[in-house]
């Protein structure tokens, strides 16, 4: 049995878990309406995951190193995160979606 402040602990951990995958799934709208629906081959995913995790990884450095540039703090950091989990929940829907025709 949990106790009042597990529940109160696993709630609120509930609320922020919803908040970051809603705004994972506006971002993945917002990559749709941009750029269309993304039907690449696994190789070419790993690319774009890739360029979109340097990004986060730049983020994260600025913020550490303070180089002086805008490309740092939490703000970055978070919207570089949500992207980066976006681009991958793009590739698992393309691979679901592909799974048979590629033959994966």
């Amino acid at each position: 049995m949990l106790s009042e402040k597990q529940k109160q602990d696993y709630e609120l951990a509930l609320i922020k878990a919803y908040k970051a995958m809603s705004d994972v799934i506006n971002e993945r709208a917002k990559q749709d309406e941009k750029w269309g629906e993304h039907n690449h081959y696994p190789p070419l995913w790993v690319g774009i995951l890739g360029e979109e995790y340097g990004e986060l990884c730049q983020a994260v450095n600025e913020t550490v190193f303070d180089n002086g540039t805008d490309k740092g703090g939490y703000e970055n950091m978070r919207k570089e995160a949500v992207q980066v989990a976006a681009v991958a929940l793009a590739f698992i829907e393309c691979l679901d979606k592909n799974k048979e025709e590629w033959e994966l």
